[in-house]
């Protein structure tokens, strides 16, 4: 009974973790133009900071997740949240364009990685039912960062600069975020006594970590998620940009993307509810070609009426499918190996987030326009949805094989 009931505290603690761990992160859409007045620096080099991130997230959440294999979630967290104070910190006094890469980039990229891919893991081992939903529940906690901590830093730095602000924020990672830590624990199956029959009783209990890194279906899913992510990356990351080159003002444009969080929640909880009862590839796949067209719409977007139906269409796609991978990856993969395959698939939709922020910089740069933006997403959404249709689950595979 107390097992059951403490998992839905691990769904919170994921949730919330989650929630100020990327909400930080993405601050930085919000400072984006402040920094760049205030400096002199360009937003093209504000913008690399957030690809550099994406990248230190990205070879990041492998080790994380391997290490939150061996040690348990929450030592990882727990580091994870020190890192991530400490770097904002160290952020706000950068005193040049290359420091502040490095500080924001490299120190709070690979601060984040270390929430993500362990609380996934993490939570697919303690649910046996409902799993989907689950997941789809924390991925909701992380979701609420656009409503919550954007707002709140978009009130920051309209009345201070952007280097108190970020303070601020470091200050509040501290405070939450640590102490929330010690709530995490290891799934009962990995804690238990007799840990090795649970878990090799999975039909891919048997598999080494050397079988699951050249298996096609993680192969497979990696190559989705990086399409994937790639897709929403550049459309997350200047919305707000975009829509005050349109006229509109900075709290109203920062109040579309809140719209797109809020309506990235309810995507989370329905994508997940779905995934439970029709399959999550199913679910993943058609996700995937609706958020290529959702991308699209982004160009016809004007006023605040339009760009509220365009981020809150966009918001529940993006937001919904992403919870999906993990459900298939503990669908297909030993629980014993979640981290490492759950870091593996963050690893490769890093890479793909890492893509928009630089890319969307230099086409604005360039161009003066975001619309080549919007219609390179999709097109990279479309060829998410193609290479997910290719995926087989590995039991199915198998089957075949022995035929």
């Amino acid at each position: 009974m107390f097992q059951t009931q403490y998992r839905w505290v691990i769904v919170a603690a994921g949730g919330l973790l989650g929630c100020i761990a990327i909400g930080a992160m993405f601050s930085l859409p919000v400072f984006l133009l402040p920094i760049s007045k205030d400096t002199g620096w360009s937003v093209t080099g504000v913008s690399t900071a957030m690809t550099i991130g994406f990248l230190a997230m990205a070879f990041a959440s492998m080790v994380w997740g391997g290490l939150s294999d061996r040690w348990g979630p929450r030592p990882i967290v727990l580091t994870g949240s020190v890192l991530l104070a400490a770097s904002l910190a160290l952020t706000s006094i950068a005193p040049s364009l290359l420091i502040f890469q490095l500080a924001f980039g490299l120190l709070v990229g690979v601060a984040a990685a270390a929430v993500f891919a362990p609380m996934m893991a993490c939570v697919t081992g303690w649910f046996d039912t409902h799993r989907s939903l689950a997941v789809s529940l924390v991925s909701a906690g992380m979701g609420m960062a656009p409503m919550t901590m954007a707002p709140f830093a978009a009130w920051l730095v309209s009345g201070h600069d952007w280097r108190t602000s970020m303070q601020v924020i470091a200050l509040v990672v501290a405070v939450v975020m640590i102490p929330v830590s010690f709530l995490v624990r290891r799934p009962p199956a990995l804690e238990a006594a007799g840990q090795g029959s649970a878990v090799a009783s999975e039909a891919s209990g048997d598999m080494s970590t050397r079988e699951v890194l050249r298996s096609p279906q993680f192969i497979v899913l990696c190559l989705t998620n990086f399409f994937c992510c790639a897709t929403h990356s550049g459309p997350i990351f200047h919305t707000v940009s975009y829509a005050i080159t349109c006229g509109i003002p900075m709290i109203a444009a920062v109040s579309i993307y809140s719209v797109e969080g809020l309506a990235g929640m309810g995507g989370r909880v329905v994508f997940g509810i779905l995934g439970d009862r029709f399959g999550a590839r199913q679910v993943l796949v058609l996700g995937l070609l609706a958020q290529a067209f959702g991308a699209l719409a982004y160009v016809f977007a004007g006023g605040l009426a339009s760009f509220y139906a365009v981020a809150g269409l966009f918001g529940f796609i993006y937001a919904g499918v992403m919870p999906l991978y993990a459900v298939i990856a503990r669908e297909n993969f030993p629980l014993r190996l979640m981290g490492t395959v759950i870091g593996g698939t963050a690893m490769a939709g890093s890479l793909g987030m890492a893509t928009g922020p630089l890319t969307g910089g230099l086409i604005y740069d360039t161009f003066a326009t975001y619309t080549w933006l919007y219609v390179g997403s999709w097109g990279i959404g479309i060829g998410a949805f193609l290479i997910a249709m290719t995926f087989r689950p590995a039991d199915r595979a198998r089957e075949a094989v022995a035929a």
